[in-house]
């Protein structure tokens, strides 16, 4: 029997005070829980209310450990960041953790200097700059550095991972949107009671939260003639730096405003009870807070007990709960009028309950550990049975060796293989390629089982000559090596498997070297379908998107041209490029060729009225996933490829692709999407957002690319071929390829 994951979770937040902070520790703790991890929890400070410890003392598979009372701290002093970690460490010494997840900047940031943690690390941060205009140098120094050591960084929402993203460069496709988490209620319907309007507040005590406000409510309430009483948990009353008074009024409004009721800190469970015989919740803050990109637990606990809750209007919680939600407030008489309206109409209050026990079931705990057990099964791989039976038989790891100077296209497969129990995994780096060091490459040689050249390149043509007997040569080819001198130097008898992306690219492959075509194999690209799976933006049917303009043959000047006859007809439409530009690659900007025709497509863009600002240039970077909410069509118009990924990656966002018929296209993509010329594809575009068809459309090609190029099974090929002889009709079982024919080489040579 496998044993059970081993996770060590660290808030550095007090557990006595019941907060949206001390809340995540019991509920990261219960998911973890139930997807199987056994879980030890580290206090930060000693016990003084069992109120958040003794329903995680009661989960199965949950050990407590509380420093204070075990000799791990000295005295009673909340812990320190540094001196946490230290504890950290030293559990992972005694029982090693396969994860540990930690909350809290300042934590964090010590977490992710510590050598014996760095790759396990699942962090959480809500408590950094929620703008890029507040993020300076030092603070995005201190996130990459975290983004660096972190296995996942867990982002509460959707805004916060686009942030997290746009700032930290090579983060993407390691953020995982991990939003607050509600337990089932343990607490029986109960009948709201008749009499005075009942409204609810849970959580801190403090200015940005209205607090003081709130306690105001019933009288202004009474001067409308309905009588109204506040309900208000919680016991943590913050200290104003600059209104020293502030901590004192607020805590004289609890004690003693007419119809206010105080009941200080409560369980978790015996909170939502209070707040389930209410009947509005209050999460009405000042709007300072409108830009915040932390969504409130208290909104969400409100919500599954199917309370309505006053709250402020901002994008993140017309996303929940729909723009058109009436309870929307931004003061003081929003908040009065909202209460006048719901008494004359109780009904209304009952369906809008409805509507946030709709809205929240996404954030539920056992949507949670649904979520959860597929991030493990992600980073904690199981082998195929081909690959364990050769592990078992040799008694020792499979040691493999990836050799490339670009890891761009490999990087997934490289972390699933590194995952693996019974593979070790390392690179040989060539610095470019043809720039080696050639006594690492001796290194490697020399204790590999198994190598991977990524790209055929000079990494394999050396690797195929120093290749030992007994040793697997694995090579994946792309498409400009068919067209390298340097493959006439490979020794193809040492080649034991040669994977390309497309078939037509294998059987371009075939047609063009000597190299055995029974090796040959189709594996395609990978597609991260659960990363680009985001909600599209309002607007998204009319923007074109592209990735990648350069160089030239990508046809940056087609995609103009299917946006000018758009314009024609609708000038709603308009063209996002996200890319590099020719000029930041100096092999591309030194041809004549390629500068002209970068000053065509900028002067058509400064003098066409039909597209003159309306085309914008957003920067390369890994942030495509947040990038594709804003896009509705992603446009592949080059005169060649081997793949194209961006249209996989913009069909698994939710966009419709639309490409222009280069060699092999239709080996790849769905035949309906492929369009002769720019003037059809403009057409189809436009008579599909016309008549309605966009979000059909949409549907279809996300589960085409669900069906065809999911990184799971991509991976798990991969992890077959480490070990088993694969052949096109073998990789064709799994992932529903093309089976090469070689004796069909294709019809035009790609350039």
């Amino acid at each position: 029997m496998t044993e059970p994951l081993r996770a060590i979770v660290y808030g550095d937040v007090n557990l006595n005070i019941l907060d949206g902070s001390a809340i995540w520790v019991q509920s990261m703790s219960e998911a973890l829980c139930g997807a199987g991890v056994d879980v030890r929890v580290l206090l930060k400070a000693p016990v003084e209310t069992g109120r958040l410890v003794d329903p995680m003392r009661a989960m199965p598979g949950v050990t407590v450990i509380d420093p204070f009372t075990s000799g791990l701290a000295e005295g009673r002093t909340p812990l320190t960041p540094e001196a946490a970690v230290s504890i950290i460490e030293g559990l992972d010494g005694s029982a090693p953790a396969d994860l540990v997840v930690v909350r809290g900047l300042r934590l964090v940031t010590a977490a992710a200097a510590s050598a014996r943690l760095h790759g396990r690390l699942w962090t959480y941060l809500t408590d950094i700059a929620q703008s890029p205009l507040d993020m300076d140098e030092q603070q995005r120094e201190r996130l990459a550095s975290i983004a660096g050591a972190s296995r996942w960084m867990l982002c509460q929402t959707e805004e916060l991972r686009a942030l997290i993203e746009a700032t930290v460069p090579g983060v993407s496709g390691r953020c995982e949107l991990w939003s607050p988490i509600v337990p089932a209620p343990d607490v029986d319907p109960v009948p709201r009671p008749t009499g005075p309007l009942r409204l609810v507040y849970t959580g801190k005590f403090a200015p940005l939260w209205n607090t003081l406000e709130m306690t105001r409510l019933p009288a202004l309430l009474a001067e409308q003639g309905i009588d109204a009483e506040v309900h208000m948990v919680g016991d943590k009353i913050h200290d104003v730096p600059g209104d020293r008074d502030w901590s004192v009024r607020m805590r004289e409004a609890l004690q003693s405003s007419p119809g206010v009721v105080w009941h200080g800190g409560m369980p978790r469970q015996e909170a939502m009870a209070l707040a389930a015989s209410g009947d509005l919740g209050l999460s009405w803050r000042a709007p300072e807070m409108d830009a915040s990109l932390e969504l409130s637990t208290k909104v969400l606990e409100f919500g599954v007990l199917g309370i309505p809750v006053l709250l402020n209007r901002t994008p993140m919680h017309e996303s929940l709960l729909g723009a058109d939600y009436p309870l929307f407030v931004a003061n003081e008489s929003d908040v009065v009028q909202a209460c006048i309206a719901l008494s004359a109409d109780p009904s209304a209050r009952d369906e809008l309950g409805r509507r946030m026990a709709a809205s929240v079931a996404p954030y539920r705990m056992a949507a949670a550990i649904v979520r959860l057990r597929a991030l493990l099964e992600r980073t904690f791989p199981s082998p195929p049975q081909a690959l364990a039976s050769h592990v078992s038989a040799a008694g020792r790891p499979l040691r493999v060796v990836v050799a490339s100077h670009d890891l761009k296209f490999f990087t997934r497969i490289q972390e699933h293989l590194a995952g693996l129990p019974g593979v070790e995994l390392r690179l040989d780096h060539w610095e470019a390629l043809s720039v080696h060091d050639v006594s690492v490459g001796e290194q490697m040689v020399a204790r590999a089982d198994v190598v991977i050249c990524e790209w055929a390149g000079p990494n394999l043509v050396w690797y195929s000559r120093h290749k030992r007997d007994g040793q697997r040569l694995i090579v994946r080819l792309h498409r400009f090596e068919l067209e390298a001198g340097w493959l006439a130097d490979v020794r193809a008898e040492a080649i034991d498997q040669i994977v390309c992306v497309s078939p037509f690219y294998a059987q371009l492959t075939a047609k063009r070297t000597d190299w055995p075509v029974e090796r040959i194999v189709v594996i395609p690209n990978w597609v991260d379908v659960a990363q680009f799976d985001r909600p599209k933006l309002a607007g998204a049917e009319f923007t074109l998107g592209m990735i990648g303009i350069s160089p030239h043959r990508k046809r940056p000047d087609l995609g103009v041209d299917v946006l000018a006859r758009l314009r024609r007809r609708d000038r709603r439409f308009r063209l996002a490029i996200k890319s590099k530009m020719p000029w930041d690659y100096w092999w591309i900007w030194r041809k004549p060729e390629e500068r002209l025709e970068t000053e065509r497509l900028f002067h058509r863009l400064h003098t066409d009225p039909l597209v003159e600002g309306a085309v914008t240039f957003d920067g390369f970077g890994g942030d495509v996933a947040s990038w594709l909410r804003r896009v509705g069509w992603v446009l592949s118009t080059s005169d060649d490829e081997s793949f194209h990924l961006a249209p996989a990656e913009g069909m698994a966002s939710g966009a419709v692709p639309a490409l222009l018929p280069w060699p092999g296209a239709e080996t790849i993509y769905d035949t309906r999407w492929i369009h002769p010329d720019p003037a059809s594809m403009a057409d189809a575009i436009h008579d599909i957002t016309a008549s309605g068809r966009w979000q059909a459309d949409r549907a279809l090609a996300r589960e085409q690319v669900r069906a065809s190029f999911p990184l799971d099974a991509v991976c798990d090929v991969w992890a077959r071929i480490l070990v088993e002889d694969l052949s096109s009709q073998t990789a064709q079982g799994t992932l529903a390829r093309t089976q090469l024919d070689s004796s069909s080489p294709g019809a035009n040579t790609a350039e």
